[in-house]
């Protein structure tokens, strides 16, 4: 092994390190209450190593988020979701669930904890997030196009509504608020169909949900197109 391979993994597994340490304690005592000197501790490394590899406590939290949602998008992205619109949105979904098992220190930081950054800040390293989102979106409204949801539904309505229910069910497991004998995973998967049996019976909605930012940003881009036309 050359020297500047051996120093690359040497990089790299110092890397993995600063990463798991944050990780553990960002799950253990809250984002807000972790310093890049606390991790530093952890490893038993400088703050101005930290800072060689990460600028900014942000970026590390930034970049655990990136390795959750990919391990997340893993199943997705390898085409296994079923030909079935309704199939393919329960799926989807319920995924969300079994990764908040297999990996409830990424889900906790992620999804709960309320002091991390929100990722909005950094859409362009989370690209793959929003189009992810977007073809979500596009299966539902197949799914409504075909009849399979009442013909005004609102599509966005659909996913806030089954994300919230499979998150409480998530949360429900991961803080423990069962009662002894309750089995998180049947009331995780009734929840889900209730609310998703609900939503193609046509229950009255009152919410209504905000433009999403990658609707907006393809609204942007249209209005930006016929302006461009006009000159």
């Amino acid at each position: 092994m050359g020297v500047k391979e051996r120093q690359g993994r040497e990089r790299e597994a110092v890397g993995r390190a600063i990463l798991d340490a944050a990780r553990d304690l960002f799950v253990a005592e809250g984002y807000h209450n972790v310093s890049i000197r606390k991790i530093a501790e952890r490893i038993e490394y400088s703050p101005a190593s930290i800072y060689s590899y990460f600028p900014s406590k942000d970026d590390i939290f930034f970049a655990l988020a990136e390795e959750g949602f990919h391990i997340l998008f893993t199943p997705l992205d390898a085409g296994v979701l079923p030909a079935d619109p309704v199939d393919a949105i329960r799926a989807t979904f319920w995924r969300v669930y079994e990764f908040s098992k297999s990996h409830p220190e990424y889900y906790a930081l992620m999804f709960v904890d309320r002091t991390v950054p929100r990722i909005s800040k950094d859409w362009q390293r989370f690209g793959f997030v929003r189009e992810g989102r977007r073809q979500l979106g596009a299966v539902i409204q197949q799914a409504i196009d075909l009849g399979r949801f009442p013909p005004a539904t609102n599509s966005d309505a659909v996913f806030r509504i089954l994300g919230t229910a499979i998150h409480g069910a998530a949360v429900g497991r991961l803080c423990n608020r069962l009662m002894p004998g309750e089995d998180p995973d049947a009331l995780a998967l009734d929840t889900l169909e209730a609310t998703l049996t609900g939503l193609r019976q046509g229950i009255p909605m009152t919410f209504r949900p905000g433009p999403c930012e990658h609707m907006a940003e393809s609204r942007q881009d249209s209005t930006a197109h016929h302006v461009q036309e006009r000159e």
